[in-house]
């Protein structure tokens, strides 16, 4: 098995962080690999860096299909490019938002995301109605700290953790969604933190970690996006790329 995890970002240190956030997700026959963008944003804080990390994000994927990927995991909530590239590819390509907001609406009636910036909430009331999850959405909150400052991980788990209880306690929610994969890792450590509170029986959903099982999952029973849904894209001639 062969999965290939595409950061969407021109950060060297992203790479390294990306083995380390997936590959405790894998099965030892499974394989993970890390690619970064040659073009594209150094992080994802909003939609103009979202369009600017596509064409290379397509282009990586469609990459790893050539080199035997079996599939291929978008390193960001905001899920830049993932549906473009399922009308590129035949391998599934894992979007981290909605892998986790569909699994959430399983294991309870109502979840929260918190995610890094209050800025970054539009884009979870957008996945909101695409995913057909809107209901089912107690809140939104964030951490306000942003991606390239989330190595800090003690000042992290703190404000994950007072934000979640808050989600819990005003907001009703019964499961809690990390809102960036920059947060893999910590999914223990917060529910440790909820315990300490008097909160309890609160799963706590790191998307990062799932993303990988559900990939895995995908590529071993032969399942992978319809092409009624994403059709190959008309040739024509396109310029500067």
């Amino acid at each position: 098995m062969k999965i290939r995890v595409v950061i969407p970002s021109i950060t060297k240190e992203f790479e390294a962080m990306g083995l380390e956030q997936y590959s405790p997700g894998a099965r030892p026959d499974t394989e993970i690999s890390v690619t970064l963008l040659d073009r594209g944003p150094a992080s994802i804080e909003s939609r103009y860096e979202e369009t600017i990390a596509v064409p290379d994000i397509v282009s990586k994927i469609v990459e790893a299909e050539k080199d035997g990927v079996d599939a291929v995991i978008v390193d960001c909530m905001a899920e830049p490019g993932v549906q473009a590239a399922r009308e590129m590819v035949s391998i599934p390509v894992i979007g981290t938002a909605e892998t986790a907001m569909h699994v959430a609406s399983m294991l309870g009636h109502r979840f929260s995301v918190i995610t890094v910036l209050d800025r970054a909430i539009p884009r979870f009331e957008r996945h909101g109605p695409r995913t057909g999850l809107s209901r089912q959405i107690a809140s939104l909150r964030a951490v306000n700290i942003p991606v390239l400052e989330m190595d800090d991980t003690k000042r992290l788990v703190k404000a994950l953790t007072e934000q979640s209880a808050m989600a819990v306690r005003e907001d009703g929610a019964h499961v809690i969604v990390f809102g960036c994969t920059g947060m893999a890792g910590m999914a223990q450590a917060v529910e440790e933190g909820l315990k300490q509170q008097g909160i309890s029986g609160v799963p706590v959903i790191d998307p990062a970690i799932l993303a990988v099982k559900v990939a895995e999952a995908l590529a071993d029973i032969g399942l992978s996006h319809s092409k009624r849904t994403y059709p190959k894209p008309p040739e024509k001639e396109i310029v500067a790329y």
